[in-house]
Order: C-alpha cells, then sequence, then structure tokens
C-alpha cells in the first residue's frame, strides 16, 4: 500500500517526458493507466470520456505528425512514444450538464483533466513517462481514429519509458499561489 510520501514521491516524478526509449510498455501496466483512467472521478458521474490506445506503430506515427509544427518546432519528440492516449469527449449525463449550464461551467473539461493526471501519475508509478498534448491538428486526429465529427478529441498523451532522468521542477514559490480563508491576504 502506498503511504502519503510515496504518493508524494510519486507525484515530483511526474514530469512532462519529450523523449522516449524504444522499449514497448508492458500490457498489465497499460492496463493499469487505463484503470486509472476510467475509476477518475467525475461530476454526476457523467464519465464522459473515451480513451482510444494508439499502439500500431503505423498509426501511432501518423497520429504522431498531426501533433508537430515544423513552423513552431513543436512535439517532434512524439514518434518516439510507444503509445499514444487520444482522450475523447463524450456527452455529459443529464445532471452534469444541467450542473454546466446553471454553473456557467464546463464539467467534462474538468473531468477530463482529472482522468488525464490519473493517467499520468499511474504511468509514473509504473515507472513510466507521459506528456499531455493539446497542440494537435484535431480534425486529422479525428479522421485518422474515426471519431464522429460531433465529438471533439481534447487531449494526446503520450506514454513510454522516459529517455532522461526526472529533472527539478521549476515552480512559483508556494506562498504566492496558497491563500487561506480569502484571496486577499
Amino acid at each position: 500500500m502506498v503511504n502519503g510520501i510515496e504518493f508524494f514521491d510519486i507525484i515530483q516524478q511526474r514530469q512532462s517526458d519529450r523523449a522516449y526509449l524504444t522499449t514497448p510498455i508492458e500490457q498489465d501496466k497499460l492496463n493499469r493507466i487505463l484503470q486509472a483512467a476510467h475509476l477518475a472521478p467525475s461530476a454526476c458521474n457523467a464519465q464522459p470520456w473515451t480513451f482510444i490506445v494508439v499502439d500500431n506503430p503505423e498509426l501511432k506515427n501518423e497520429i504522431a505528425d498531426c501533433t508537430s509544427s515544423k513552423v513552431l518546432g513543436m512535439n517532434h519528440f512524439t514518434k518516439q512514444a510507444p503509445v499514444h492516449i487520444v482522450i475523447v469527449e463524450e456527452k455529459a449525463n443529464f445532471t452534469s450538464g444541467a450542473g454546466s449550464f446553471i454553473k456557467n461551467k464546463h464539467f467534462p473539461l474538468i473531468d477530463i483533466g482529472i482522468a488525464a493526471e490519473n493517467i499520468c501519475l499511474q504511468a509514473a508509478a509504473e515507472g513510466l513517462g507521459t506528456c499531455m498534448i493539446g497542440w494537435f491538428d484535431e480534425s486529422k486526429v479525428k479522421k485518422l481514429l474515426n471519431i464522429p465529427k460531433s465529438k471533439r478529441a481534447l487531449l494526446i498523451i503520450t506514454v513510454g519509458y522516459p529517455a532522461s532522468e526526472t529533472r527539478e521542477k521549476r515552480r512559483k514559490q508556494l506562498n504566492e499561489v496558497v491563500r487561506f480563508n480569502s484571496y486577499k491576504e
């Protein structure tokens, strides 16, 4: 069983990896990662997601091509990752949808963010690296994966064994981002 300190170590280890080894991912590890996503909480238990695992090398490389930009020099590492997980937004159930409307918050986006982080944290616990990618040609990804035009492909998460060590995190000081009992000090 993981204690609080061990879990914090996993959080510290998790980073956006942009270089991967060619080592394939064991199916049992991939299954636990997907189960972690599946168990993510969601508003009114809507579970507004579908996870498409892209592990066919040719298709995965086509998806990777959709993520890179020659002009901006972005995401050229994605072909290295042996697995890409594409998260598709599904329609929320009635209560989540009504709550989204009433509270002016799109709960499925929050829910998908939670599921995505579950993927990344479980991958880190398995000794794997990940990178969440929002910069990609959504229409091409949808066409390649037969995603209906009415749906959104919101994130692609690359998964693989990282080719580099965990780097030191650069974050604002905790007292710059945490307030107690009021926004104003």
